[in-house]
């Protein structure tokens, strides 16, 4: 339906006003008419189509019906959909009578000026800005879906700034320009009825501080481009140029959705009227745009790898080295992380989360950093924050635990779940549920996720362990069949059963860490008749297995799609739990080239046992297994691989925009 505005008339003297292109115009004809007229008859010049409703109906004018009765209610409806060449060059002529065949006793003249006024952004999500029929005040999701995009500009393309690019008021280089969506006001018409008239363009007060928006003019100089809106500016007053008829406003996004932001901002452009000296000026039309903020997203350990991280520290430099072996593998870049960086921080993957953002006009790699602040917590800012490389973090008021390390989130491949899809995946984080109290993510992280709306956190219960980090006791793994991937559990059943087999082949003597100095030496005999280690073992069984099936309902998983890895684990109940063995699931994942911790088990015929059940369960799915010694440098402090390595992966081919929360 058209915007449309009430016009009051008047028999004393002629009113002037703007009909926008689109809109309707509707004429108080019973307001202005004379008194005891009873009947009016309607008259427009040939750009004006005229409607009178009467009793519910529509009438279109020129009509067989000569006067129109004034009763209560009667109406008439204007509109224009050509531009005026000057002002007030059409106009409505309404003559009000006493009775049938008298003449008038009063005239009311209505001069118009057709102009055009539309704001526009890329509602077709199609990476330009167009005119479009699509309605620009709402924004919908999936692939018909409708609306502009928004990128929070939270990179930092001038290398000497300090801060990334949402934290300024200021346009430091084109490439920021880039960054942005842009906005389009096009105003058509003749240009002196934009002097009389006011332009304003604003944003509602609620989300003025989520945006920042930049205007030029008609210059493409750098500093030219000011700060017109957002922060403490709510309004802007434009002044159309002369010469041209669309002026372009760039939109940065300043943050994520996330609590008490549903991640919509509109834009309004309102054309204001001055009806006389000294009198306030009254909005005659508005035109209003929605931006939904681009969410900050995840990529699985099933996406390609486009650079691996590494810290360097005093001890582990061999460590170092495999790593480099198995990127070179697999073709991917290799960062080292240097000591005077790091400060001694080995555990790169609890420091920082490699994500993204994405736009029809633009996607660039986002680095989300933990509440953890340790030796790395200047890492993210100092080395990873650049041009085209956004920066974004949540903080702990009530104090970081464990728990909001981000060897503690994850995310799983592509699954659909009864019908429902979640093609960006959905993400995995760990907590003390089902128990009561304990360690849980930091409430600022978790709201974060969630608000993010395209990969809905699946909560699973990881207080049970010492550090309680799901990559613990899970990954995932590329396969060539089935859903495209396998769930890997860490499964004390699984090494129980393994143990129990080469038991009875003959091998019970044969020992667990051979080739490490100064480590106790356990048989397989000795394993298996150790009570208290079976025990915490079943209980550790336990507690994964309830993450089975809640990882099975979440994912739409079956027990094919899962594979079992044989590990074991020590502790108690109250301390929790670590791996007896370096924990194999938590493994490097690049692309079909796996680093697997080298667990050191029993050997048998010359193999380790374990190594050989991981090949035989891994290898057929096209994946080559290498085993990297991180005992000393990283098993010992309760970590292993996957904690002392991070991935930058590619972007989804999925555009979340299409998707349906």
């Amino acid at each position: 339906m058209a915007q449309q505005r009430r016009v009051q008339l008047s028999t004393q003297r002629p009113t002037s006003t703007v009909c926008v292109l689109g809109t309707e115009l509707s004429l108080d004809v019973c307001g202005s008419a004379p008194k005891d007229a009873i009947a009016f008859h309607v008259q427009g010049t040939p750009g004006v189509k005229l409607y009178v409703v009467h009793e519910t109906q529509s009438v279109k004018l020129p009509s067989s019906v000569g006067r129109w009765p004034l009763a209560a209610g009667a109406e008439v409806l204007l509109a224009m959909d050509a531009l005026s060449k000057d002002v007030g060059d059409e106009k409505v002529r309404i003559s009000y009578f006493r009775e049938a065949g008298g003449v008038p006793v009063g005239r009311a003249m209505l001069y118009l000026t057709c102009v055009e006024v539309s704001l526009d952004a890329d509602a077709t999500r199609s990476g330009a800005v167009s005119r479009t029929l699509l309605d620009k005040t709402t924004w919908t999701w999936g692939p018909d879906g409708h609306g502009a995009i928004l990128l929070v500009n939270c990179d930092r393309d001038d290398p000497k700034a300090e801060t990334p690019d949402n934290r300024d008021t200021a346009i430091r280089s084109y490439a920021d320009l880039k960054d942005m969506s842009q906005m389009v006001l096009r105003t058509r018409g003749p240009r002196t009825i934009f002097t009389g008239h006011r332009l304003v363009l604003h944003v509602d007060f609620g989300d003025a501080d989520k945006v920042g928006v930049f205007y030029g003019g008609n210059s493409i100089a750098l500093e030219e481009y000011k700060h017109v809106l957002g922060g403490s500016k709510l309004a802007y007053t434009v002044k159309p140029s002369r010469h041209q008829e669309e002026s372009v406003f760039y939109v940065e996004g300043l943050a994520f959705p996330d609590v008490g932001f549903s991640g919509l901002v509109a834009f309004h452009i309102t054309l204001l009227e001055s009806p006389e000296k000294g009198l306030l000026e009254t909005p005659i039309f508005t035109d209003t745009v929605v931006f939904r903020v681009a969410p900050w997203i995840m990529t699985p350990n099933t996406a390609a790898p486009l650079e691996v991280f590494v810290c360097s520290v005093d001890d582990n430099e061999d460590f170092v080295a495999a790593v480099g072996a198995v990127a070179e593998k697999a073709k991917c870049p290799l960062t080292v992380c240097p000591l005077l960086e790091n400060r001694q921080d080995r555990w790169i993957q609890d420091e920082v989360e490699f994500g993204y953002v994405q736009a029809p006009h633009k996607t660039f790699p986002v680095v989300f950093d933990s509440p953890r602040d340790r030796g790395l917590k200047d890492f993210p800012v100092k080395s990873i924050l650049g041009p085209d490389f956004g920066y974004v973090a949540r903080q702990a008021p009530e104090g970081a635990s464990s728990l909001d390390s981000f060897g503690n989130l994850e995310v799983s491949p592509p699954v659909t779940v009864r019908g429902k899809e979640y093609p960006l995946g959905r993400i995995l984080i760990g907590s003390s549920f089902p128990r009561f109290g304990g360690r849980r993510m930091a409430k600022a992280v978790k709201d974060f996720l969630v608000a993010q709306q395209v990969q809905a956190p699946v909560e699973l219960f990881s207080d049970w362990l010492q550090v309680g980090h799901v990559d613990e006791f899970l990954s995932f793994v590329p396969a060539p069949d089935r859903k495209g991937f396998r769930l890997l559990l860490a499964s004390p059943s699984a090494c129980y059963q393994l143990l129990k087999e080469k038991q009875e082949e003959g091998f019970g003597e044969a020992a667990m860490f051979e080739g490490l100095e100064g480590v106790p030496k356990p048989t397989i005999n000795e394993i298996l008749a150790n009570e208290g280690l079976r025990k915490f073992n079943n209980y550790v069984q336990s507690c994964i297995s309830w993450n089975r099936d809640i990882l099975k309902r979440a994912l739409g998983l079956a027990e094919p799609d899962i594979l079992d890895i044989p590990q074991l684990f020590r502790g108690d109940v109250a301390a929790g739990a670590e791996a007896f063995f370096p924990d194999m699931v938590n493994m490097l994942v690049l692309g079909r080239h796996l680093g697997i911790p080298k667990p050191f088990g029993p050997l048998v015929g010359g193999q380790c046992c374990l190594e050989q059940r991981v090949r035989a369960l891994l290898e057929p799915l096209g994946l080559t297994c290498t085993f990297i010694d991180d005992y000393f440098s990283y098993h010992v402090l309760s970590g292993e691989v996957h904690c002392g390595t991070n991935v930058r992966r590619k972007p989804f081919a999925f555009k979340w925009w299409h998707m349906v929360p």
